[in-house]
């Protein structure tokens, strides 16, 4: 089941969105947001969102001006695996495990094309978007881990780890509880772990976006424990 957002007046600002292909993965096209008078000596924070399963980049990307319009360079990337045609007739696409390459090449343009900082790169995933984020996470150092109504596989490598967990409590798929068990063992093996609910189900609420943009712009700042 593909997830939705819950906040139908997303702003789709298009003079802030670019789309790439990259030669190294022609089939899987990245889309860019740069923040409202975006400053090219300004080293930004980056935000790289992992969609759904049954979605796409552009389904992130309605997300990005509703984190914020002004704190980060978003970059929104596409899984590797097609599944057919949704109901609308947009492409559907999911992820694997292991190491993707798609989005570390999507990474490494977007850090060569924009002002980003590299000690603030954060990532954010979307229900299985969620698990793709997290090992993409373990492959290199970020910044931290948004986590929205998804499952966190659990294993080696969580150490110096920070991450933030929002979580519907009325989620059909992955409960509350599985959630934060989730969180318990990550944070046992040495990870900085938050988890907040909120009342919702798979969608993701303008609520959980206000709280990950507080809870990101905290590490910015330093505030690691807020």
């Amino acid at each position: 089941m593909p997830a939705t957002i819950s906040h139908a007046t997303a702003e789709h600002r298009a003079e802030g969105f670019r789309s790439f292909v990259l030669p190294a993965v022609p089939h899987r096209p990245v889309r860019v947001c740069l923040p409202i008078d975006y400053q090219p000596k300004y080293a930004y924070p980056l935000i790289v969102l992992f969609h759904a399963d049954g979605e796409c980049e552009e389904h992130t990307a309605r997300l990005v001006p509703l984190l914020s319009q002004r704190n980060y360079v978003g970059l929104c990337v596409r899984g590797p695996i097609s599944l057919g045609p949704r109901a609308d007739g947009r492409p559907a696409f999911g992820w694997r495990k292991g190491t993707d390459r798609g989005v570390n090449a999507a990474l490494v343009h977007t850090m060569a094309q924009y002002n980003i900082h590299p000690d603030r790169v954060f990532l954010m995933g979307v229900c299985e978007g969620v698990a793709a984020a997290y090992r993409f996470a373990l492959s290199r150092r970020v910044a931290g881990v948004v986590a929205l109504n998804g499952i966190l596989p659990v294993g080696a490598g969580a150490n110096d780890l920070r991450l933030w967990i929002g979580h519907g409590t009325a989620n059909p798929v992955v409960s509350l509880a599985e959630a934060r068990s989730a969180g318990a063992r990550l944070a046992a093996a040495g990870a900085t772990v938050r988890v907040t609910r909120y009342s919702t189900s798979r969608r993701v609420h303008a609520d959980m976006l206000r709280d990950a943009n507080r809870w990101i712009m905290a590490q910015v700042a330093g505030k690691s424990d807020e």
